[in-house]
């Protein structure tokens, strides 16, 4: 897995930047229920689309991330709305918010009952008729049909931590209801096969790790795959949402 203190100087600008935040953040802003006064954005990263989401006017947005150096970039950018937390472990109390957002934060938990468990935290922090949104199969949402994609099909595979059927169980399971999905492309985020190689260079492809021979032969198919700095499509992302009842 990356380590996210490294990653964040360059996580913005290897992720598609400004255009990748806007799409992102409006789907999120989609699900938000028009009559909710605070979000919690779980993982927030270097808080690229937090900003955007404090912008809707009348929404109270926090941040909270688990790495010291994309909290610290959060904080810059939201100041005195950023803390540093563990997402099993939100320090907020019950009911505290009327919508929390997961984005790109479930297929980097593992094992499954540490997913059900920053679900059922998630959970925990909505009010009742809160909305709880996250992104699903991040994975899957890569696969474009490439030429890349079919280099890469016969890589040994792992079960995805952020399964839709998985989440919706877990969700379930902490008294949330379906309530809702958006999509939305990741803008600059198609990979020529020069990026595909840096990548699994890097560690990206956890069942490939750098400098196994399985790895290299990966990256020497992928090396001779033609026009090696042309972006294939970018991948289009997945949200679902998830409404905690209200009382009766």
């Amino acid at each position: 897995m990356l380590d996210y203190d490294e990653e964040a100087e360059r996580y913005d600008v290897s992720r598609g930047g400004e255009p990748r935040a806007a799409a992102a953040a409006e789907a999120v802003l989609s699900l938000v229920p028009p009559g909710a006064r605070s979000l919690l954005d779980v993982a927030c990263g270097t808080g690229i689309v937090t900003r955007r989401l404090a912008a809707r006017d009348g929404l109270r947005v926090t941040g909270v991330d688990l790495a010291r150096t994309m909290a610290r970039h959060a904080a810059a950018r939201l100041p005195g709305a950023v803390v540093r937390a563990d997402s099993r472990r939100l320090p907020f109390r019950d009911g505290e918010f009327d919508a929390v957002s997961s984005v790109w934060l479930l297929h980097l938990v593992e094992p499954a009952e540490e997913v059900r468990r920053v679900v059922a935290e998630c959970a925990r922090v909505l009010r009742p008729g809160g909305v709880y949104i996250t992104t699903v199969d991040k994975g899957a949402s890569h696969n474009v049909g490439s030429d890349i994609d079919a280099v890469l099909a016969s890589r040994p595979r792992r079960a995805a931590s952020d399964a839709v059927a998985l989440v919706e169980s877990y969700a379930l399971a902490s008294g949330l209801v379906p309530a809702g999905r958006a999509g939305f492309r990741g803008r600059g985020q198609g990979r020529s096969p020069r990026r595909a190689v840096a990548d699994l260079r890097r560690g990206w492809f956890v069942t490939l790790p750098p400098g196994e021979p399985l790895a290299d032969r990966f990256a020497a198919r992928l090396e001779a795959l033609p026009d090696q700095d042309r972006p294939r499509p970018d991948p289009e992302f997945t949200l679902r949402a998830f409404r905690r009842p209200s009382d009766a």
